[in-house]
């Protein structure tokens, strides 16, 4: 499956890439050097910790290129009335009438903590594209589904503040 991105996320994933690369690569390598002269490998902790460091910083430039590679961009335009990414999203519980602000944003800035619902959960996917007062119903999977009412709808923009997701 691939990740449905904005052309902001794969800028984003782009800019973490290089810093990786061209700052924290070199300083990594710097400490694994550093360790290495401290003698004894075998129980040199300095060494592993930093060799460890090194590897994830490697992994993780692996995974976010593959991320851009992958990915499907889409676009986070959307109709002005209509629910779209990046956008705000007043909605109400119709079982117990409670209230809820979601931003729907990507996979990979997904963090329901915060208040972000990616646009391929199964919320976010029914939200997309309904206008403020409509009921929509949310299939969860087979046995679960609700239904909200979408109170308001406000078009906040990508400014950058949502973090990726660490992975």
């Amino acid at each position: 499956m691939h990740d449905k991105l904005t052309q902001s996320d794969i800028k984003r994933m782009e800019e973490e890439i290089e810093h990786r690369k061209l700052v924290l690569r070199p300083q990594l390598l710097e400490h694994v050097k550093e360790a290495r002269a401290h003698g004894d490998l075998s129980e040199n902790f300095e060494y592993h910790a930093a060799k460890r460091e090194k590897n994830q910083n490697e992994s993780r430039i692996r995974f976010l290129d593959r991320m851009i590679r992958t990915a499907e961009v889409i676009s986070d335009d959307s109709a002005e009335d209509e629910v779209g990414i990046n956008n705000t999203v007043t909605v109400e519980f119709v079982e117990d009438g409670s209230k809820e602000v979601f931003k729907i944003v990507t996979t990979v800035r997904g963090n329901s903590l915060e208040g972000l619902i990616s646009n391929e959960s199964p919320l976010g996917k029914a939200l997309l594209g309904h206008k403020a007062g409509d009921t929509v119903h949310v299939q969860v999977n087979d046995t679960v589904s609700y239904d909200v009412r979408i109170v308001q709808i406000e078009n906040t923009v990508d400014d950058g503040s949502d973090k990726l997701r660490s992975f």
